[in-house]
């Protein structure tokens, strides 16, 4: 469905990068909404239904693509004239941020901020649509050059992020009160992932605590057993995961890696 000609709306240029990591020049309260094939921005005011769903030619971005668990048009985005909703017109709940689930038929005002949105397809597949909502800061602060987005803080590896996002999945499924994986589940997930290479728990956490070390030489704080003190407990590893999530090192769109993709 082409809209790209209409007043205020855009598609986004191929290869945009997630939303979480800032936006192009804009008027405040623009509509960005991203999937894995593409996505669209729509400013304020502009008389559009934003559709999202699976079925590509009768929706604006596309989710979910050739998987029957999502609806052929899932939901929508709209401004009613002071702010953006979304409004679940699928079959199965969509998932928020903190867990909540917008049930068919119901709808939410979206926030002006970036908003991760799930789509639970089965027991095991999610598809994820980036939405976000531009303020007035960050369109001021933005840079004039409109394909260009922020790059991540801090680089990763291949096989690092892997892991990183293994180990932070309930972090970047915006879970409420997400804990770090079991070193354990999460070589169960890379072992399903890639048989070939062997994984064990202690391998994913010698390839985590090499992270850590090289963050703590970038003075990164409460990284090392003497600032978080006695039990540790998942402290190190929450700790690393809340300053790659912050630096968006680390973003939504990086749990397609647990699906092979």
């Amino acid at each position: 469905m082409s809209t790209a000609s209409a007043p205020g709306v855009k598609l986004l240029p191929p290869h945009t990068g997630s939303l979480a990591r800032g936006l192009p020049q804009c008027r405040p309260g623009t509509l960005f909404a991203l999937g894995d094939r593409g996505g669209i921005s729509v400013q304020p005011g502009t008389k559009l239904d934003v559709l999202f769903g699976r079925n590509e030619p009768e929706v604006h971005v596309c989710i979910g693509a050739g998987d029957r668990g999502v609806s052929r048009q899932h939901g929508l985005l709209r401004h009613d004239g002071r702010h953006w909703t979304v409004t679940n017109t699928g079959r199965v709940p969509i998932r928020m941020p903190g867990s909540h689930l917008l049930l068919s038929g119901h709808e939410e005002p979206l926030a002006v901020a970036y908003t991760p949105l799930f789509i639970r397809s089965g027991r095991d597949r999610e598809h994820l649509l980036e939405v976000r909502v531009a303020g007035k800061q960050e369109s001021s602060s933005a840079t004039a050059d409109e394909d260009t987005l922020m790059q991540p803080t801090w680089d990763l590896n291949e096989r690092e992020r892997l892991v990183l996002v293994a180990l932070g999945q309930r972090y970047l499924r915006h879970e409420a009160f997400p804990q770090p994986l079991s070193w354990t589940l999460v070589a169960e997930d890379l072992a399903a992932l890639h048989p070939e290479e062997n994984w064990t728990a202690k391998r994913a956490e010698h390839v985590v605590s090499a992270v850590r070390r090289r963050l703590v030489e970038h003075a990164v704080r409460g990284l090392t057993r003497d600032e978080v003190g006695e039990p540790v407990g998942n402290a190190l590893n929450h700790n690393l995961l809340v300053e790659l999530l912050q630096s968006t090192t680390l973003v939504p769109p990086d749990l397609r890696l647990l699906d092979g993709a």
